[in-house]
Order: structure tokens, then sequence, then C-alpha cells
């Protein structure tokens, strides 16, 4: 029986030994599609090949999920018998996106796990709130003053060595300003993101509360 080709919510790893890439997969898919499928045994052409399956094997996985993807996901993990070979299928769900699998935020495109960037992470956040504007706008906890300086200037030098910032770096409030990344002495979110190095804490912030209105 072959279980056919990997799709945007279907992943297959050949053993555990995978696991890293199947917890990276799993959060990828939930970026992409909130719910999916992993397959552990299988080939990547859909073909079962078996997995050594004990209570270990399982909590691995469990704790692999658990340790490595935030926010935290309770995945459904099972044993099944395919064509006669012991593999392991994990179900997944989850709504509370953006997901983070080591430290860093993908989506599923096609069958490959593709990281986001900054910025796309900011886009992702506005589609998710429906606006455009607002949460990028929005001003975040944390001050300006509190940015990294280092985060700014190696920004400014970036930006000018693409061609996409035409002023040059003198200091960091300066540099804030004429970005619009500030209000009052407190960083935009759209800043937050590009330059706060706590990042994945105030991203849970900014997408915790349900919309008003």
């Amino acid at each position: 029986m072959n279980l056919g080709r990997e799709t945007e919510t279907l992943e297959f790893k050949k053993s555990t030994g995978e696991l890293k890439e199947a917890v990276i997969s799993i959060a990828a898919i939930l970026n992409k599609h909130q719910k999916g499928e992993l397959y552990f045994g299988v080939k990547p052409d859909g073909t079962p090949i078996g997995q050594d399956v004990t209570d270990k094997t399982l909590r691995d996985i469990s704790q692999a999920v658990s340790n490595h993807i935030e926010p935290q996901i309770f995945p459904e993990i099972t044993t099944v018998t395919i064509d006669g070979r012991e593999c392991i299928l994990v179900r997944f769900e989850g709504y509370n996106t953006p997901y983070f699998a080591y430290d860093i935020v993908r989506i599923r495109v096609a069958d490959e796990d593709k990281s986001m960037s900054q910025p796309e992470i900011v886009k992702y956040l506005e589609r998710k709130n429906g606006a455009e504007d607002t949460w990028e706008r929005t001003v975040s906890d944390i001050q300006a003053a509190d940015v990294p300086e280092k985060n700014v200037r190696s920004y400014i030098e970036r930006g000018r060595a693409a061609g996409r910032i035409a002023f040059e770096y003198t200091d960091k409030e300066t540099a804030l300003n004429k970005l619009g990344l500030v209000n009052g002495g407190g960083l935009l979110n759209a800043g937050m993101v590009l330059f706060s190095e706590s990042i994945y804490a105030e991203l849970q912030m900014a997408i915790l509360p349900a919309p008003r209105g």
C-alpha cells in the first residue's frame, strides 16, 4: 500500500532519526493549515518501510513536540500497521498561530517548509488579524530606549547597502523616528518584530487577545 505523495498537510519521515525535521514540518503545516498528519516509517514517495516502536520512541516524539514548538500543542501519537510494517502516525492541530519550531517561524509551501522573514511574519499577523495596517502600527509594550542599538545600526547599514534606505545612521532615536517606528517613546509592533531580542514573547502578547469590534 502506497500512501501517495507528500502534500501541504501530509509529511513522511523514514524514521525518528529525522525527529527534528519532523517537528519543523509540524509547525510549518500548522502555520499554513492549522492541522495535518505526519508518519514515521514511510519514505518520501509514500512507501511504508516500518519503524522500531517502543514506549520510549513515542515518548521521545511527544517530548520533542512539547519542548520545541511554541505555543505548545498536544498531538495524537499512535502506532499503525501498514502492509505488515509498524509505523507511527502523528495527528496534530492548533490555531494559535504563528508557531515557532526551534525559535524559527516556517510555513508550508507544497511539500517544503519555508522560513519566514520578520517582515513576512508582520504581514502574516496582519492578515490573521484582518487588518492591513492596524497591528503593525499599534504601540508595543517595548520602549524605544530598550531596543539594542546594534540591531538598529545593522538594519540601517543593510538597508543602505541594498539601496532601500537613503539616510545614514547617526543614532538610534533618529533612525527609529525616520523609519516611523516609534510613537511617544514606545516602539510600534512593526519595530518590535524587526529589532526586539524577545520577539517570541512579544508576538504572543500581540496575538492572544481576541479582536474587538
